[in-house]
């Protein structure tokens, strides 16, 4: 009797979980908190807590405290159910992964082909039968499993990232980027990769905190057009508007970064609000954003 191991899903899941969150963190935070957490999935698969592994108690800790609703919500989202994270200190947990990879000098790995248009390989595991073991009777493989194989369970797909893709229409560059330049456009779509929209669910984080040097390097500008595109008129009235932090130094104020508050569906351009008798300035931010000066000191 063969017993077969399918690759789970839940590193393909949290692979996405990772994608967002590098997209909303700093990069410090990124690499120090989050880039070294191990999944290690559900212990059944009625289970509600997904764990994740963390080197040292401080790594649990900061976790814990800052992250734990986002990954929560995130995950929840994944599996079309309520999930909450389990963080473990990973200090010994994989002993009996390595001791049964060493113990199971029998395993034969194949490769299965999908029945898909792309005939993407998945492997799989087979161990060979030993007295006393029974087989398990492994269940059909959920849509879900198999949608998120095919997608996110490659090499190249895990180059690509599909998951951080990003909704835009095709006005925003027929109308609008003549409007803006390239520039313009360079800088929206900057500032909309910090924030999260889903248009099928309505979830959307469009208040971000960020610095110039980092917004710029995202849209590939120098610091310098950067600050002229934010305060480009059009740009601040239907796209971008934000806010200077300044802290105070011995030396005097110093700028500290920037609170942007992004827009991320796309507006009709002033011609086209004539046309139809609407008039979408101001509609969309709040008041906090409201007093905005016309031109800021960066």
């Amino acid at each position: 009797m063969v017993a077969t191991i399918n690759i789970s899903d839940h590193v393909e899941a949290w692979d996405m979980v990772l994608g967002q969150l590098r997209a909303e963190m700093s990069r410090a935070d990124f690499e120090t908190w989050v880039k070294s957490l191990e999944p290690l999935g559900f212990l059944n698969d009625s289970d509600n807590a997904f764990q994740l592994a963390a080197t040292n108690e401080y790594n649990r800790n900061w976790v814990e405290s800052r992250l734990e609703g986002k990954i929560n919500r995130l995950l929840s989202g994944l599996y079309q159910r309520t999930i909450n994270i389990e963080v473990v200190v990973s200090n010994g947990f994989f002993k009996k992964q390595t001791l049964y990879k060493q113990s199971a000098e029998n395993i034969n790995e194949i490769e299965v082909i999908k029945s898909s248009p792309s005939r993407k390989k998945e492997k799989i595991l087979e161990l060979e039968p030993q007295d006393g073991i029974v087989e398990e009777k492994v269940p059909q493989r959920s849509k879900r499993k198999m949608m998120l194989q095919r997608v996110y369970g490659s090499e190249r797909a895990s180059i690509i990232q599909p998951e951080r893709g990003m909704f835009e229409t095709n006005y925003l560059w027929d109308k609008w980027v003549p409007l803006l330049g390239h520039s313009g456009y360079a800088t929206i779509k900057a500032a909309r990769r910090l924030c999260y929209w889903n248009p099928i669910t309505g979830e959307l984080r469009n208040e971000v905190e960020t610095e110039m040097s980092d917004l710029a390097e995202r849209a590939q500008l120098s610091v310098r057009t950067l600050k002229t595109m934010l305060n480009h008129e059009l740009i601040k009235k239907y796209f971008i508007r934000y806010i200077v932090r300044r802290t105070m130094t011995p030396n005097g104020i110093r700028t500290a970064g920037i609170t942007l508050f992004v827009r991320m569906d796309d507006p009709l351009t002033p011609e086209d609000q004539d046309k139809i008798g609407e008039n979408e300035v101001g509609e969309w931010f709040g008041a906090k954003f409201d007093d905005e000066r016309e031109n800021y000191d960066l």
